[in-house]
């Protein structure tokens, strides 16, 4: 088996929230002792209710939050070692809400040409090119490069966060239910483009949902949080056709299918 890619290892996240005037503040244990290793290539699905931890673990994974205890590993080197330009090059998020995401004053082009800024990287003519070049990869017609955000619906808002995300050429995307806002017909498409994209260009996901349907249509191996904890994991083909947990199953069983008799992937409303 190779060596993991991104991974985290015995990760705890506590938050401390004031229970007001005169009151002791309460502590909230997101994530508890969690363990999770993607390798290139692969998708890791990490799924559970709201409230469960995994958007927690993606922003420590992406390093926007600080553990309490344990730690992320790029390539086996702690990412609190990693500078933050040099981590961002090879691991990059895509949001929940396209409609938040985006900056709403700046046109299509500039927001996906925006990291090539900020890292300093190509000449004003370089940029444009790759910002032409990822538009295309990810179905955004030239027309609208000097759109702005409201101009778009919320499938191709989304498919600029994607193109932003993806114009430094990085190794791994963090997508923290980077679906659930968007209509069901809508969901399959960016689904598939994003299974697209990786065969493409080599990418490896860390996928987040509460939607098993989800993750089933894209991801490799899956992770179930509850409570902060993973409570199964394995290979998506296995835990799908005999999950282990009664948990898993139950959320197996909330799948909606309203047409098993075509070829189409199933998705259930958000």
């Amino acid at each position: 088996m190779t060596a993991p890619l991104l991974e985290a290892h015995g990760l705890s996240v506590t938050f401390h929230a004031p229970r007001g005037w005169m009151r002791t503040a309460r502590s909230v244990f997101a994530v508890r002792n969690v363990s999770v290793a993607l390798r290139r290539g692969e998708v890791l699905g990490i799924v559970g209710e709201s409230g469960s931890g995994k958007s927690t673990l993606a922003a420590a994974m992406l390093n926007l939050v600080a553990p309490d205890a344990g730690e992320v590993r790029l390539d086996g080197v702690p990412i609190a070692t990693i500078g933050r330009r040099a981590f961002a090059r090879r691991v990059q998020p895509v949001f929940q809400d396209p409609y938040a995401s985006l900056n709403p004053y700046r046109r299509i082009g500039r927001v996906i040409a925006q990291p090539l800024h900020v890292h300093g990287i190509g000449t004003r003519a370089q940029r444009r090119d790759a910002v032409r070049e990822m538009m295309e990869r990810v179905g955004l017609p030239p027309r609208l490069v000097n759109a702005l955000p409201a101009e778009l619906s919320g499938g191709q808002r989304q498919r600029v966060a994607i193109a932003r995300a993806l114009v430094m050429r990085p190794d791994i995307l963090v997508c923290d239910e980077p679906t659930s806002s968007l209509d069901v017909s809508i969901q399959a498409q960016i689904l598939n483009l994003l299974q697209d994209l990786r065969d493409e260009l080599g990418l490896s996901y860390v996928l987040i949902s509460h939607n098993l349907a989800v993750v089933e249509h894209i991801a490799t191996t899956v992770a179930v949080m509850r409570a902060g904890e993973i409570i199964e994991e394995g290979a998506a083909a296995t835990l799908f056709r005999a999950a282990r947990h009664p948990y898993t199953r139950a959320l197996l069983a909330a799948i909606l299918t309203p047409a098993p008799d075509l070829d189409l992937p199933i998705l259930a409303p958000p």
